[in-house]
C-alpha cells in the first residue's frame, strides 16, 4: 500500500503440556485458543524472492546513478580546474546521507507513527532484524524491511547530491558537508514522510500522502526539492566570479554524456523500482521510463532549433533528464504516450527556461539543477493528474476526478516548495555562518581541485 507501513512479525511457538486422561480434554479450550493464534501467525506474508531480488537490483542501479553516473554528468560540466572536487563533493554526501539515514534518517521519515510531518521510533534501526517485513502496494505482499531502508537511502544520498550542481566552482567542502547534515534533517526527511507514509491513523499518516496525492517515485520528495533548494543556495551563495562575463564551458561533454547514460539506465531502478514487487507496474513504470526520456531528448533539440541554436550533443544529455524527471511522479501513474506527452512538455519548457529566463533573471544555477529538476518535477507532479487518465493510458477508474485530482496535485507542490525553500535557506545560512560558505577568490581563480583538495582530476 505504502512504503511507510511497516508490517513485522516474529514466530510464535506454543508450549506446554496437560495432564493425562481426562484433564487433557478439560484442558483442550484453552490449548485450541493459544493454537489459534500461532496458526495465524506461521500464515503470516513471507517475502517473495523474486520481488527481493528485483529490490535489491533497483537499490543497486539507484546507487550507479550517484557514483559514478551523477558524478561523471556534473562533473564534466564544470572546467578542467573544477572537476575532482564534483566528484569528491558527490561521493562525499553520498556517503554522508548513508550514515545519516540508518541512525536516525529512517526513523524521521518511515520509523513509526507519529505526525503528519515526521516519524518517530526505529532510531537507530532499533527493532529491525532479518525477519522484520515492509508493506507494498500488494494487500499481502512483503519485502524485507532491511531491503526497503536501503532503497530508500540511495534516494535520500542522490536527493542531497543533486542539490550541488547549483554551486559547484565556489562553495567550500566543509560548508557542503555542513549544508548536507541540516538539509536532510530539516528538508528531505519531513518530505519524504509527508509525501509516503501511511500512518494507522489519519493524524500520523504523512500530510500530503493523507490528501491523496500521487508521486509514485519523487517528483515532489527528489526534485522539487533539490531544484528549489539548489536555486535558494545559489542565490545565498552567490554568483561565480566571472560568470556571464568569461567563458565557462563543459570541460567535458564525453564524461556528461558517459554520466547520462547511467543515469538512464540507474533510473530504470529508481522508477520501477518503486512499485515495490516485479509486477505489472514496474512493467509500466520501465516502459515510461524510456519513452519519457526519448520524448525529453527529441524535443529538447527542437526547442534548441527553434530558439536559433543547433541540436547540440549538450542539450540530447540535458533533454534526457528533463523527461526522466519529469515521468519519475508518473511513472506508474500514466500510460506510454502520457510519458511520451510528460517528456515532449519538460523537453520544452525546461529548455527555454535553461537557456532563455535564467539569463535574463542572471541566478547562477550553475548546473541547472533548479531549471531541469526544478520545473521538470514541477511539471510531473502536476500533470500526472492529467496522464492517469485512461485516455493517455492511464489507470484512473469511472470514479477519477481530473479536477479534484488537479488541486490535490497543486497544493502538494506549493507544501513541497515553500518547505524546501524555508527549510533550505535555513541550512545555507547556517553552512555560510559557520564555514564562510564559499572559496576565496584566489582558490576559485586556481579551482577548487588544488585549492580545496590538494589534488588534480588529471596530470596531464
Amino acid at each position: 500500500m505504502t512504503k511507510g507501513e511497516i508490517m513485522t512479525f516474529a514466530n510464535k511457538f506454543a508450549a506446554g503440556a496437560g495432564a493425562v486422561g481426562l484433564s487433557l480434554f478439560a484442558a483442550l479450550p484453552a490449548w485450541a485458543q493459544e493454537a489459534a493464534p500461532a496458526v495465524a501467525e506461521a500464515t503470516a506474508p513471507t517475502p517473495d524472492k523474486g520481488d527481493t531480488a528485483w529490490m535489491m537490483t533497483a537499490t543497486v542501479l539507484v546507487m550507479a546513478m550517484i557514483v559514478p553516473g551523477l558524478a561523471l554528468f556534473y562533473g564534466g560540466l564544470v572546467r578542467t580546474k573544477n572537476m575532482l572536487s564534483v566528484l569528491t563533493q558527490i561521493i562525499a554526501v553520498a556517503a554522508l546521507a548513508m550514515i545519516m539515514w540508518v541512525m536516525f534518517g529512517y526513523s524521521l521519515a518511515f520509523g513509526g507513527d507519529a505526525n503528519q510531518f515526521v516519524s518517530a521510533g526505529k532510531l537507530f534501526l532499533a527493532g529491525v532484524t532479518a525477519d522484520s517485513t515492509v508493506a507494498t502496494f500488494t494487500d499481502g505482499v512483503v519485502i524485507p524491511e532491511f531491503v526497503f531502508i536501503a532503497f530508500q537511502m540511495t534516494f535520500s544520498a542522490i536527493t542531497v547530491a543533486l542539490v550541488l550542481g547549483g554551486l559547484v566552482e565556489r562553495m567550500k567542502f566543509s560548508a557542503v558537508m555542513v549544508f548536507a547534515i541540516v538539509w536532510l534533517s530539516i528538508v528531505y526527511y519531513p518530505i519524504a514522510h509527508m509525501v509516503w507514509y501511511l500512518g494507522g491513523t489519519d493524524e500520523a499518516t504523512g500530510l500530503i500522502f493523507g490528501w491523496g496525492a500521487l508521486d509514485f517515485a519523487g517528483g515532489t520528495v527528489v526534485h522539487i526539492n533539490a531544484g528549489v533548494a539548489a536555486l535558494v543556495g545559489c542565490l545565498i551563495i552567490g554568483k561565480r566570479n566571472g560568470y556571464q562575463k568569461d567563458i565557462m564551458a563543459p570541460h567535458s561533454l564525453t564524461m556528461t554524456l558517459i554520466g547520462t547514460g547511467l543515469l538512464w539506465v540507474g533510473w530504470f531502478g529508481f522508477n520501477a523500482g518503486s512499485a515495490l514487487e516485479a509486477n505489472g507496474s514496474a512493467g509500466l513504470a520501465l516502459i515510461n521510463t524510456f519513452t519519457a526520456t526519448a520524448a525529453g531528448i527529441l524535443f529538447w533539440m527542437l526547442t534548441e532549433r527553434a530558439l536559433g541554436h543547433k541540436g547540440s550533443l549538450l542539450g540530447a544529455c540535458s533533454g534526457a533528464i528533463a523527461g526522466l524527471v519529469a515521468v519519475t511522479p508518473a511513472a506508474g501513474n500514466s500510460g506510454p504516450f502520457g510519458a511520451i506527452l510528460l517528456g515532449a512538455i519538460a523537453g520544452v519548457v525546461c529548455c527555454w527556461v535553461v537557456m532563455k529566463l535564467k539569463a535574463k533573471l542572471g541566478f547562477d544555477d550553475s548546473l541547472d539543477v533548479f531549471g531541469i529538476h526544478g520545473v521538470g518535477g514541477l511539471i510531473g507532479s502536476i500533470l500526472t493528474a492529467v496522464t492517469m487518465l485512461p485516455a493517455l493510458g492511464g489507470p484512473a477508474g469511472d470514479d477519477y476526478v481530473l479536477g479534484s485530482q488537479l488541486w490535490i496535485q497543486i497544493k502538494s507542490v506549493g507544501v513541497a516548495v515553500l518547505w524546501s525553500a524555508v527549510g533550505s535557506a535555513i541550512a545555507f545560512y547556517i553552512a555560510k555562518a559557520v564555514t564562510g560558505g564559499r572559496v576565496s577568490a584566489e582558490v576559485e581563480r586556481e579551482g577548487l581541485d588544488l585549492g580545496e583538495h590538494g589534488e588534480r582530476a588529471y596530470n596531464y
